[in-house]
């Protein structure tokens, strides 16, 4: 019995070794490094629909914001650093049945709301201002979605409590995202397009623009999303 519980020990101890030996030599990805590692995870990010753009095989800010959408999406730590457990998790990955991304599936209404929506990219910013001479987070929003019947409240704090709470991982284009940015709650909203971005009035910017959702500032204090069209 002694002897069986030895040679148990040490097989469980030998395959500890293999595993962090493995782990040890799976490549660590991150910015500022190229080549064909960073190519193949390019396309492969591509593949689901995180990284737009043709493959160039360097790690610049694009690819590591595609990746820390993906880690948001699939429970991961969010570095942006594609170690042997996001790797794991792009090899198992399977988008949801009948997708071939997270952008397929969008209805047509969305799809319209959205080129709708891009066409007021640099309209000035303006503080309670909800038409084409300038527009706040919120006054963008009802407008855009007013122009499809679609009447929301003004302020970004009411129109968080409209439609269906939606998770990160299935932002699906013309849903809203909301933030926590000058004051607790949801004090700014915008609309999520696909690839992993939205389009917005923002102050900072001081015009309509379209953000990634993995920058930073924008990560740290995003709030969830509303559907408010089927």
């Amino acid at each position: 019995m002694r002897r069986a519980k030895r040679i148990i020990a040490i097989g469980i101890m030998v395959l500890l070794i293999a595993t962090a030996a493995a782990h040890a030599a799976a490549p660590l990805l991150k910015q500022g490094m190229s080549g064909d590692d960073i190519y193949r995870l390019q396309l492969k990010l591509q593949e689901f629909g995180y990284y737009e753009g043709a493959p160039d095989g360097t790690f610049g800010s694009q690819t590591k914001i595609a990746v820390i959408e993906f880690q948001l999406d699939t429970g991961l730590s969010a570095d942006g650093v594609v170690g042997p457990a996001t790797l794991a998790a792009l090899r198992d990955y399977k988008p949801a049945a009948g997708q071939t991304s997270r952008a397929a599936g969008d209805n047509r209404k969305a799809q319209q709301l959205v080129a709708f929506a891009k066409q007021f990219v640099g309209v000035p910013y303006v503080w309670a201002g909800r038409s084409p001479g300038g527009f706040d987070c919120s006054g963008f929003i009802s407008y855009v979605y007013g122009n499809f019947a679609v009447y929301l409240p003004r302020m970004a704090d009411e129109q968080f409590a409209v439609g269906v709470p939606v998770n990160r991982r299935d932002l699906a284009p013309g849903d809203l995202v909301f933030f926590t940015t000058y004051e607790p709650g949801p004090s700014h909203v915008g609309i999520f397009i696909g690839g992993g971005r939205f389009i917005h009035a923002s102050s900072g910017a001081g015009e309509v623009t379209v953000t990634p959702m993995g920058k930073e500032y924008y990560l740290e204090r995003y709030l969830g999303a509303r559907r408010v069209i089927r």
